[in-house]
């Protein structure tokens, strides 16, 4: 596969470039071309974009664009991309649109035919995902854990059934609760790993059970930036053939209906319904 070297900027297009997420010797060399090339950079923070560009020695003009105003900056900017601007969209740290702002400002540059060009660089869901020890594919990510009320509970109850391993942040003062519920509702012998203040210098992962972790840190209360990686949970073997073959042989001596006996099969035994039709009608 060719390589491409170069990091021109075209007129028109919106870059959407990931940065740092603690350790800026991890910018990318094209991020930093990309950066110090478009005609102006919105960022989520322009406090904070403002270091990285330092470091940089670029002196690219700022516009901030966050949660609170980027409805109102969308048309603007398509605007200025159809006028042949060329811009960069960053995030305080990462990949921007992950657990940040940038969502709605990406679905009007696209409806409006103008281009999107990705610069990938750090992710704080694959640096954890990446250290974590466990299987990376396939994975889920759900952002950040929810807070309250019935979304919580969803949020939980996808996370008992789900066989893959999942990936979410979560705030320092909250974690310990999130785990401990995590524990209460099935979860404690799962596989848990956090991921603190990845890429900087008190980088920290606590490795153990839901139950271990929730325990460890009710004594060492964390700091920083938290991500969470939850092994998934275990593949139960379904029951075999030859034994459902059994048990609708044995309920059919006993009386029981093709529609009773299938019914038996997917709320005793789990079976899918088109089996479970199949084997009661046998």
């Amino acid at each position: 596969m060719a390589r491409e070297l170069s990091a021109s900027v075209d007129p028109g297009a919106l870059y959407v470039v990931s940065t740092p997420i603690g350790n800026l010797g991890d910018v990318t060399a094209r991020a930093a071309q990309i950066l110090g090339a478009v005609d102006e950079i919105l960022a989520e923070d322009t406090r904070t974009t403002r270091v990285l560009l330092e470091h940089l020695g670029v002196r690219t003009p700022l516009r901030a664009l966050h949660e609170h105003n980027e409805a109102a900056q969308s048309a603007g900017v398509v605007a200025r991309l159809q006028e042949g601007a060329s811009i960069a969209l960053v995030s305080d740290a990462g990949t921007p649109l992950v657990s940040d702002p940038g969502e709605r400002l990406l679905r009007a540059v696209i409806d409006a035919g103008c281009r999107v060009v990705p610069v990938p660089g750090p992710s704080a869901v694959l640096a954890a995902l990446a250290a974590s020890g466990l299987p990376a594919v396939p994975f889920s990510f759900f952002g950040f854990v929810p807070r309250r009320g019935r979304e919580r509970e969803v949020f939980e109850a996808q996370l008992r059934d789900s066989a893959w391993t999942t990936v979410c942040f979560e705030s320092p003062h909250r974690v310990v609760e999130t785990l401990t519920r995590w524990r209460d509702s099935g979860m404690a012998d799962r596989p848990v790993v956090l991921a603190r203040e990845l890429t900087k210098h008190f980088e920290t992962f606590v490795r153990g059970t839901v139950a271990e972790v929730a325990a460890y840190l009710a004594e060492q209360a964390p700091r920083g930036e938290i991500v969470l990686v939850l092994g998934g949970a275990p593949v139960r073997a379904g029951p075999d053939v030859q034994d459902l073959a059994a048990q609708v042989a044995a309920w059919r001596a006993a009386g029981d209906t093709p529609r009773t006996i299938q019914q038996r099969l997917t709320t005793e035994f789990g079976v899918a319904r088109n089996m479970a039709y199949r084997l009661a009608h046998e």
